[in-house]
């Protein structure tokens, strides 16, 4: 029987996997070198944020965008700037319980409570049935999350959000290109946000972004953004309250040439989680979290595996990494991290209990390896659960 690298044995791949982010490109290196040398570093005096803009929403489908430091002030921008914790302190959004911390914490910064929500079984998003249970008079807004690339069920969503009068602000966070029922994400609710942050599908180190088809909303957020200035208003002329919340020249530059090649890095994501779904039989305890039923284009920010019943996953996460195959254990629910949790509404969510317990993530080193990499990582999955160990059976 084959010795596990866990055990001291020889790993399955030794060699590494793409870096992420890359290495800058000619491009990039081009545009910085412009921004540095032109000494107009900030967007109020360049034209590189303004210009990055304007093709990022226009690549979303979106009429209007506001570029932003981070993904975290996107999402708290876009919320005051459709109105949610101005003024009420008991205004509510829903979000789901299995997505990244921010998505709740961004609510606790415009002043609203997070509700947190389950999510559905199969495919771990929001959807009406969960949402649905989480309604109340105060809600002020739902927050459907794009988890790992993957579009959430937005029609249903977003036609619950219309009966009972309340704004949909989509986290887009991880899905830069993605697309539900042919239409891009950014604009299929009232705002989105996007981030640049250093792991993402398009990175800048540190960045954000809203997106919206409403003229209001975008000037709103746009003066949340700098300081409650109003657009071609006087400089000293503060007529609501705002925050310095914008992006640089230098993020705005390494970010523009990665519009170019957005999709063909998808594309290469898409090689390696098709492959891997399609190798992964009936006969190992593991599968790839499928999608809501409308989705065009998933666009990998991460790859989610699913465990069966009874798995250890600590220690199959644990075995892969010996193995040469780094994989992460994944978000441990909002309801379970406890500063959000006292300043939330935690509903009872078994879909997202069930998705701690037994989901990991490859991420887009790994993914990025394209359609070459699906064999080492496949023969790691087989090796380690064919341990006994996996089963929680020494």
């Amino acid at each position: 029987m084959t010795t596990l690298a866990i055990d001291g044995g020889t790993p399955v791949r030794a060699e590494g996997w793409p870096s992420w982010p890359p290495a800058a490109t000619p491009e990039q290196h081009a545009l910085l070198r412009e921004v540095v040398d032109s000494g107009h570093w900030g967007s109020t005096s360049g034209r590189r944020c303004a210009e990055f803009t304007e093709a990022f929403a226009a690549r979303h489908g979106c009429a209007h965008g506001v570029t932003v430091a981070n993904g975290t002030l996107a999402l708290f921008a876009a919320l005051r700037a459709a109105g949610v914790g101005e003024g009420d302190e008991v205004a509510e959004v829903i979000v789901p319980g299995y997505t990244f911390v921010a998505s709740a914490t961004s609510v606790l910064l415009a002043g609203a409570r997070p509700v947190i929500a389950d999510v559905d079984p199969d495919h771990l998003h929001l959807s009406a049935a969960t949402v649905e249970a989480a309604l109340t008079d105060r809600t002020r807004a739902i927050m459907p999350v794009h988890l790992a690339g993957s579009p959430a069920p937005m029609d249903e969503l977003t036609a619950l959000a219309a009966r009972a009068g309340v704004a949909v602000v989509e986290d887009a966070a991880q899905a830069h290109g993605a697309a539900y029922r042919d239409r891009p994400v950014g604009g299929l609710g009232d705002a989105a946000t996007f981030s640049f942050q250093a792991s993402k599908a398009m990175s800048a180190g540190e960045g954000g972004l809203i997106t919206t088809n409403d003229a209001a909303l975008a000037d709103a957020a746009w003066s949340v953004c700098n300081l409650g200035r109003v657009r071609g208003g006087a400089w000293y002329h503060h007529a609501e309250l705002g925050w310095n919340l914008r992006m640089t020249e230098l993020q705005a530059a390494l970010l523009t040439p990665w519009l170019d090649r957005l999709d063909a890095e998808i594309d290469r994501r898409e090689e390696f989680a098709t492959g891997l779904a399609a190798a992964l039989t009936g006969e190992l305890p593991v599968r790839v979290v499928g999608d809501p039923e409308g989705t065009t284009r998933n666009t990998r920010h991460l790859l989610l595996l699913r465990l069966d019943e009874h798995v250890d996953k600590a220690w199959v996460v644990r075995a892969l990494a010996a193995e040469g195959v780094p994989a992460d254990a994944g978000y441990p629910g909002l309801g379970r991290i406890t500063p959000v949790a006292e300043n939330a509404v935690v509903l009872d969510a078994p879909g997202v209990d069930r998705a701690a317990a037994s989901v990991l993530w490859l991420r887009q080193d790994v993914l990025m390896s394209g359609a070459a990499g699906v064999g080492d990582v496949l023969a790691a999955l087989e090796r380690v659960v064919a341990d006994p160990r996996a089963f929680g059976r020494s």
